[in-house]
């Protein structure tokens, strides 16, 4: 029976009691819902389940209107670095940690993505949230993008077994990296995760990796074949709306 039913039912009980006990005598009208709520435990149950339906699409509407109102943020920030095309008709935003287990797991996936779809633009947001070694990693691979050198030291550091100094400093050195201006530039660049991190509050996001494609907003790990379903929904919805 649906939770409506029951409820209605408990309602059309209640409503035979004298007006009197259910005004005078608020113990055994509570009485009352506890016997039936114990004969029919299901009901509360189901309400759960309506609550958290109804939590669930409040916060994606909530998102849905944070992704809409920092657009500019999220796609047109030149300090992000970008890889795939950059003039892609899709974009993937992914707020990340090189010390996230879950974004070295990921990192193939989105690989795969963009060799295979030529059309697809991703913004990269770093998010250091595990650490010191997380945050020098993240100042290290913003520092190697002002020598236009990020997607190679960035791809190093998703492979890397560690991110502390001696191993970050030994790939920026093979990478040719002019090593004075990298570790200037390593202590410059700390509004920019600040930016990143203020952001990611206001999205309401509180671990890594998440992406946000179209006005969707993807908690967690994805693989290649949920990241292309996000990516086919953002181009047939633009199609819909061209009609």
């Amino acid at each position: 029976m649906k939770i409506k039913h029951k409820l209605c039912l408990l309602a059309c009980a209640m409503a035979l009691l004298p007006l009197t006990a259910l005004a005078n005598d608020r113990a055994a009208t509570e009485q009352i819902v506890r016997d039936y709520l114990l004969e029919h435990p299901e009901v509360i149950r189901e309400a759960l389940g309506v609550l958290q339906q109804r939590e669930a699409a409040a916060a994606e509407d909530t998102a849905r209107r944070a992704l809409a109102a920092h657009q500019d943020e999220l796609l047109a920030d030149p300090s992000s670095p970008v890889l795939g095309n950059p003039d892609g008709d899709v974009t993937i935003v992914e707020f990340f940690d090189y010390r996230c287990g879950y974004c070295k797991r990921v990192e193939p996936a989105i690989e795969s993505v963009l060799q295979r779809d030529g059309k697809v633009k991703l913004v990269l947001k770093e998010l250091p949230i595990l650490g010191p070694e997380s945050l020098l990693a993240a100042k290290s691979a913003l520092a190697a993008h002002k020598q236009g050198r990020y997607a190679e030291l960035h791809a190093a550091l998703m492979k890397a077994p560690a991110t502390d100094l001696a191993t970050i400093d030994a790939l920026a050195t093979g990478l040719g990296l002019d090593m004075d201006k990298f570790r200037v530039d390593r202590e410059a660049v700390m509004p920019i995760l600040e930016k990143n991190h203020s952001l990611a509050n206001t999205l309401g996001i509180n671990g890594t990796p998440a992406f946000v494609i179209g006005d969707r907003l993807l908690p967690g790990a994805a693989d290649a074949a949920a990241l292309g379903e996000l990516i086919a929904a953002v181009r047939a919805s633009r199609q819909t709306l061209s009609k």
